[in-house]
């Protein structure tokens, strides 16, 4: 009866993912203010554009960082979970950078309207149905993996709309994502609810998937919707 009305041992799933969702903002938030502070150094943009090691040493850096927070989260404090967290934020919003440098702030602006409206609308459909959205999610995530691949391709092709093609299979596949891993809180939630420590842990984890949903549903959006800014 407890889990039927969304309890379990007395621990609600609406205050688990409160907290998944908190975290979450935190971090959005402290990406946008990265992303905003470097944008404003432009001598740093460009010499990140000059050196694209600079840029896959960043793309390493925050592989390792969300291969260390999925991997080793049982045997790191709350506390370190956070910092790496924090940290991997920081380091995307200077890769954001790029993007306040590339398009519009209005054309952002609304992009980024757009892409709440879609991920706030697929997370309720995630938390309330009934529908299991296991196999879904294990698709998506193979055609996530095709997408990879053809967005690799398409470095040598060059084709518009090739690119087009791509994004729009992100943005589906992001949307559908953000549905999925919301349900998926529910698994945590029944697993970890009674450990504080692992729960706060867990919630995370919780907050960088849906973290990472959001980011790159904004930015497959933004293929479609952004203006470039005139050079």
């Amino acid at each position: 009866m407890f889990e039927e009305q969304g309890y379990v041992y007395g621990y609600s799933y609406s205050n688990f993912i409160a907290q998944v969702y908190s975290w979450m903002c935190v971090a959005l938030a402290v990406t946008a203010a990265t992303a905003w502070y470097v944008a404003a150094m432009p001598t740093f943009v460009n010499r990140i554009v000059e050196q694209p090691w600079l840029l896959v040493l960043i793309f390493i850096g925050q592989l390792g960082l969300v291969i260390a927070l999925s991997s080793f989260l049982e045997r790191m404090s709350f506390i370190w979970a956070i910092v790496l967290f924090l940290v991997y934020a920081v380091s995307l919003g200077i890769t954001m950078s790029l993007i306040l440098r590339m398009y519009t702030l209005a054309s952002i602006g609304s992009t980024f309207l757009v892409t709440s409206g879609m991920f706030g609308g697929m997370a309720l459909y995630g938390y309330f149905t009934r529908a299991d959205l296991t196999k879904v999610q294990n698709i998506s995530i193979m055609i996530l993996w095709g997408m990879i691949l053809s967005m690799l391709v398409n470095l040598f092709l060059k084709s518009i709309w090739f690119d087009y093609m791509i994004s729009m299979v992100g943005v589906v596949i992001f949307a559908l994502l953000t549905a999925a891993d919301t349900q998926k809180l529910k698994t945590f939630a029944q697993r970890f609810g009674q450990h504080e420590e692992q729960k706060d842990k867990v919630a995370i984890i919780g907050a960088l998937m849906l973290y990472l949903d959001f980011i790159n549903l904004f930015l497959f959006l933004l293929r479609f919707t952004g203006n470039r800014r005139e050079q």
